[in-house]
């Protein structure tokens, strides 16, 4: 960390998260890298390799007591280069009503299509307005006139209208990170048009799959009057027939009040070299070793995801006892790995959830355990990378059932890790990568039969059928990959008059 200098930043992330962990030793407040070198803050941070140096800025915020003293921005240099980080201090109060209140028990269960969860009367919208005016105010200061202002996800919807107030001649992205629900599903919020407008305030709005985006341009249409300028064909890549989440065409253009939005769809990629690097490192290859002689022999199922309602783990586990009960010649014989750890601490939904998977998990072992062989292992605190990797590389099937998911990295990770050898991936159609990965078992986790079949399709599959299906789910990891990704966005930006570090170094 150094002295923070005074220059306006070309390219400027906002996001909740700070990008990296902070700490104290001996004393002294010291930002370590993140532990897991995968996930979407180090590939967020990575942008920041493209623009000229210094030309970075991250905006998050930082938990402190009222009228406590910190460095509100900071300079980090990292393998990324120089940036900057401004902090703005969040009271315990204002994250629990901004964050564990309004956007998870209001906004989420929304997005997520589950409106039966929509909690509207301990929703605060005066504190969500008061924060997200706050992260404006932090990234106009570190934001050049022109700059690119590129804010993520849907706690911090009302970010681009203050931003267009404050910079009026700034290039505002927006990038969705969970799913974007339908219109009739959207208006169930009372603040729906003051978030449309918001986001209408964007020079490109961007999503994981086009089927997002066609829920954000009729809603637009129906709700703001807006105009669907352009429409293109979806890449065949993204657009395999007859699934509950493909479209074969998306908007591409929105005009409104005289402005006109660009629209896009990009599913975030995974780091698949990486993950094939860790895998093949000595250190993992004995921890797979190890992995399969504690096996002995037995198949393993594995089941990863955080604690929430969204996530269908509670599916999962239910589908494992079925099979248990249904295919009695397997006790003894498979063993399902899930992790399940927790997203938000004072959250009720979220607790009772836990509980539930914690009793599932504690019953089917208490129906069907051996002497030498327990049917379910959960993890609720979260496995290092490197032990996720090798596991999933011995893993025979990996089980992803989430009930509705903006897209879902695990699937794409476990592919990475299986580097083409057999395995099996159970899918939710429900997942945005879904669209991706058609080779997957393909599965409706609100249908018990159909889940069952799965479970029955990937444990029966011939070992050939296995490895054909997944050299094709792990060509297009590799092809549309991290890198492929932040191509694919930076082609976005310069569309929007943004100049990269190269441009920038000539002019």
């Amino acid at each position: 960390m150094t002295q923070l200098a005074q220059k306006k930043s070309s390219l400027v992330i906002v996001y909740h998260r700070q990008p990296y962990e902070e700490a104290v030793e001996n004393g002294q407040t010291v930002f370590r890298p993140n532990r897991s070198p995968n996930g979407i803050v180090p590939t967020l941070k990575s942008f920041f390799g493209r623009t000229a140096p210094g030309a970075g800025a991250w905006v998050a915020w930082k938990l402190a007591k009222p009228g406590e003293s910190f460095e509100r921005a900071v300079h980090i240099d990292d393998v990324n280069g120089g940036y900057t980080v401004s902090r703005l201090g969040l009271t315990a109060e204002e994250v629990e009503s901004f964050y564990h209140v309004t956007s998870k028990e209001a906004l989420w269960p929304v997005l997520h299509s589950f409106p039966s969860l929509f909690h509207y009367d301990n929703a605060d919208w005066d504190t969500f307005r008061a924060v997200n005016r706050k992260f404006a105010e932090a990234a106009a200061a570190q934001a050049e006139d022109d700059a690119v202002i590129w804010v993520h996800d849907y706690n911090l919807w009302l970010v681009p209208a203050y931003l267009r107030q404050l910079k009026p001649r700034a290039r505002i992205a927006f990038f969705h990170h969970t799913p974007f629900p339908a219109a009739d599903v959207f208006n169930i919020l009372p603040w729906r048009r003051e978030i449309l407008d918001s986001l209408l305030a964007c020079d490109l709005v961007g999503f994981h799959i086009p089927r997002y985006a066609r829920n954000f341009a009729e809603l637009a249409r129906a709700l703001a009057g807006a105009e669907i300028a352009e429409t293109r064909p979806v890449d065949p890549a993204f657009a395999a027939p007859g699934q509950a989440l493909s479209e074969p065409d998306m908007p591409r253009l929105l005009r409104h009040n005289g402005r006109s939005i660009r629209l896009d769809s990009a599913p975030v990629g995974t780091d698949a070299q990486l993950i094939r690097e860790v895998v093949e490192r000595p250190e993992s290859r004995a921890q797979q070793q190890e992995t399969r002689d504690g096996l002995s022999g037995r198949r393993m199922i594995m089941a990863v995801g955080r604690t929430d309602y969204t996530k269908g783990m509670i599916e999962a586990l239910q589908g494992f006892e079925r099979l248990l009960e249904r295919r009695p010649a397997l006790i003894g014989e498979v063993k399902l790995v899930a992790t399940s750890v927790r997203a938000a601490a004072q959250m009720k939904v979220y607790e009772d959830t836990q509980r539930d998977i914690e009793a599932l998990a504690g019953r089917i072992n208490g129906r069907f355990s051996k002497l030498d062989w327990t049917p379910v292992v959960l993890f609720t605190n979260s496995i290092p990378f490197e032990t996720l990797l090798a596991y999933y590389n011995v893993a025979d099937i990996c089980l992803t059932t989430p009930l509705r998911d903006g897209l879902n990295l695990v699937a794409k990770e476990y592919v990475a890790a299986k580097r083409g050898a057999p395995g099996s991936l159970i899918l939710s159609e429900f997942a945005g990568c879904a669209v991706e990965l058609p080779q997957a078992v393909l599965t409706n986790p609100y249908s018990k039969r159909n889940l069952d079949r799965a479970l029955d399709e990937a444990l029966d599959m011939p070992a050939a059928e296995a490895a054909g299906r997944m050299k094709a789910m792990e060509k297009a990891v590799q092809n549309c990959d991290i890198a492929c990704w932040a191509d694919h966005i930076f082609s976005e930006f310069e569309a929007i008059g943004f100049q990269s570090s190269s441009a920038a170094v000539a002019a």
